[in-house]
Parts: structure tokens; C-alpha cells; sequence
């Protein structure tokens, strides 16, 4: 067994927000690969399924960030799930945008769902770090952590919910590497005539996509309520 936890804040006040990735991540996986319905259970929103005899649990904490750990805990405590069976799905301020890396065990960084991870259960689990940029100074994280994506952000940010979504079987298998060059093959795709451009391992390493261009921290997707993430980027990328 697996479980996949996303971290974000709940609520449709934040379901853009930079800070949210971890939940869209979770919401694609879900609709692209038949998981079923969401339903309250360990102090947030669980979905089960399987990627072939691997069952896998998708959990999005609702207890807000800070607090993460105690969803995930409970989550563990109840399946008697270890922390090697974990993997969290998080934004990252040290990474420019759209850049993916797989990392195990390490320290929080800062980040208030790690931290409270960390406290819960310790250090000894997988992350996916998933790049959002940095705002360019430390008193300006908290605002544009909670802001939402930009539309320049649109193209880069379904393209790299796609590649994860394709990835996540090889990373419930534990091959991580075949997990980064399925996420590479959507946020970097090949030139015509050119074949993959480069060795798989090497441009998975990073995962980059195209440079999104600049935009306000505070610049929004306009969402209806009832739309989810997924519905609004790939509306914006038809349009």
C-alpha cells in the first residue's frame, strides 16, 4: 500500500492559491486514473484506488497547513502505513516554476506542512517538490504562497499536473526515475526531429518546463465556484 498525501489549505478561497498545488496534484491523479470518490476520513478528504495489484490512498489534509501532520498521521496509524510507503506533494519557493524533484527523508525547509509532518511522524518519507518560484524576499512569501497561479502560469502548470498524473504508477512502484522522465515528456517535451533532446535521465533530473513569463505574485485565474483546478487550467489552455 501507498499513501499519496497533497498539502494545502481547504476551502474554495484557496483552491488556486500557489500554496495548493499539492491538492491539484491529488485531483488529477484521482480524475485520470478512475480512483474513487472523495470522502471525509482522517481529518481530510480521502480517494482510493490502484495502479495495477498497488493500492494506493490519496489523501488531502483539511486541517490547514500547519497542522498537516495530524491528518497524515492518522491516515498512517489507521492502514499501519510506514514512512517509506509515504510520498507528499508540496510546493517549492527554491525551485523556478514548473520543476519537479523526487527527494527522501532531509529537513522541512521552512515549509509549514513539512514541519508539521516532521513533528508527527519525523523526517524519514518522500517528497515531491513541485517549483512555484520565489517572490524575491522573505516578507513577501506568505502573500504570494496564498495568492493564486497567474494566467501566464496556465500552459506550464496543466502541463506539469499531466506529467505527474502519467508518472504517478512508476511512483507508487518506487521507480522514481521512470517517474521523472514520464513527468519530463510533458513539461519539456522533444523538438520535431530531434528525439528527446537529451537523455531521459538528465532532463528528468529537473523536469523543466518553458520559462513562464513574469506576472504579479497577486495576478488570478478567475475560477467559479463550482469549477475544480483542473476544469479552470485546461479552459484557460483551450482558449
Amino acid at each position: 500500500m501507498r499513501l499519496f498525501v497533497g498539502l494545502g489549505n481547504p476551502g474554495s478561497k484557496f483552491a488556486q492559491n500557489r500554496h495548493n498545488i499539492g491538492f491539484m496534484v491529488l485531483d488529477r491523479i484521482a480524475a485520470d486514473h478512475g480512483f474513487g470518490p472523495w470522502r471525509r476520513a482522517f481529518k481530510g478528504q480521502l480517494s482510493e484506488g490502484r495502479f495495477g495489484v498497488e493500492r494506493v490512498l490519496l489523501l488531502k489534509p483539511e486541517t490547514f497547513m500547519n497542522l498537516s501532520g495530524e491528518a497524515v498521521q492518522a491516515a498512517m496509524v489507521f492502514h499501519k502505513i510506514t514512512p517509506d510507503q509515504l510520498t507528499v506533494f508540496h510546493d517549492e519557493l527554491d525551485l523556478e516554476p514548473a520543476k519537479c524533484r523526487v527527494k527522501h527523508g532531509g529537513g522541512h525547509a521552512g515549509h509549514n506542512g513539512l514541519r508539521s509532518i516532521h513533528a508527527h511522524i519525523g523526517a524519514d518519507y518522500g517528497r515531491v517538490r513541485l517549483g512555484i518560484g520565489h517572490p524575491g524576499h522573505k516578507d513577501a512569501v506568505a502573500n504570494y504562497v496564498l495568492h493564486d497561479f497567474a494566467k501566464a502560469d496556465a500552459d506550464w502548470l496543466a502541463a506539469l499536473l499531466v506529467g505527474l498524473s502519467d508518472g504517478a504508477p512508476a511512483l507508487a512502484s518506487g521507480d522514481s526515475e521512470k517517474f521523472m522522465t514520464l513527468v519530463a515528456r510533458q513539461t519539456h517535451p522533444p523538438r520535431s526531429g530531434t528525439g528527446v533532446g537529451g537523455s531521459d535521465g538528465e532532463r528528468a533530473k529537473d523536469a523543466p518546463c518553458p520559462r513562464p513569463a513574469a506576472a504579479s505574485p497577486t495576478a488570478k485565474l478567475e475560477v467559479a465556484p463550482a469549477q475544480t483546478a483542473l476544469q479552470v487550467l485546461l479552459q484557460k489552455f483551450r482558449s
